[in-house]
């Protein structure tokens, strides 16, 4: 549905006030913003590699990037800094991240690549920022902080830490915020590859993007079994968010960086978004 290409498109939150599909590309160090009804994209550029953004109640967007949580005026694309974090780590990033259901933003950091396929070990942690600005780590020593979501009866939370190419799922406290006693959902197979982003439907189950997969798997965190398979049309398949009137549609993020030419002229659907209905 999005023919514009991204160098690596993350994060789809759907925006039901503006009836737009928001999300990031990451490389590009942008923040888009697609109308199905124009089809038209908008973006706002900003100063550093941007990981997620979430909606705000009161218009406008929070964002992870670089290694600082900030505001965005869309109208305005001001960019304004609520904290730096991870200072003693110049070569980390923000990567995925996602509001809770009181409203809290939980986003994740991850050390970048200093050369093809090396990267700093369990240089990542999760945060959370409240509504007050104030923020605490969930956790540490991860690897590439990503894919997260919560059950819908609020009592447990789903992340992704992708080097360990598994989901995970914590006990999570609404009232508090807090997460707790990790275990292993589900570990993914040879040929779903490495797990991205993910999010849950109205039945409690999850999706998960498989990069270098070209698909989405839905998995059922009663049982920890893959359940169902959507291959898509591209292999870096980055993330995935419900969407739409009536959230009936399921938007799917891709990437066309870490492609050689030679893929990437096999690829003519690299780095674009689609839509599975």
């Amino acid at each position: 549905v999005v023919k514009e290409k991204n160098r690596m498109g993350e994060c789809p939150v759907w925006e039901e006030r503006e009836n737009a599909l928001v999300y990031v590309d990451i490389n590009s160090q942008k923040v888009c913003r697609w109308s199905p009804v124009t089809n038209e994209v908008q973006s706002v550029s900003v100063d550093a590699r941007v990981g997620s953004v979430a909606l705000r109640q009161c218009g406008g967007y929070v964002i992870a990037l670089g290694t600082r949580f900030a505001l965005l005026d869309w109208d305005t694309q001001a960019v304004t800094t609520i904290l730096e974090l991870e200072q003693d780590k110049p070569n980390n990033r923000f990567n995925d991240g996602k509001v809770d259901p009181k409203g809290r933003f939980f986003a994740g950091t991850m050390a970048e690549e200093t050369a093809p396929g090396v990267r700093a070990r369990r240089q990542g942690a999760l945060y959370t920022l409240f509504p007050d600005h104030s923020v605490i780590k969930q956790l540490d020593q991860l690897d590439i902080s990503n894919g997260l979501d919560w059950s819908l009866d609020h009592r447990t939370f789903f992340h992704i830490d992708s080097l360990s190419y598994a989901v995970h799922a914590f006990s999570y406290d609404v009232h508090t915020g807090k997460i707790a006693c990790p275990k292993l959902l589900y570990h993914l197979e040879k040929e779903e590859q490495m797990p991205d982003g993910m999010c849950i439907d109205a039945e409690g189950k999850l999706w998960v993007a498989c990069i270098d997969g070209g698909r989405v798997i839905r998995i059922d965190p009663e049982t920890g079994k893959r359940i169902q398979t959507v291959r898509l049309p591209t292999p870096r398949i980055t993330s995935c968010c419900f969407g739409g009137k009536d959230y009936s549609e399921m938007y799917v993020t891709s990437a066309y960086d870490g492609l050689d030419e030679a893929t990437l002229a096999k690829e003519p659907h690299a780095g674009e978004i689609f839509k599975v209905s």
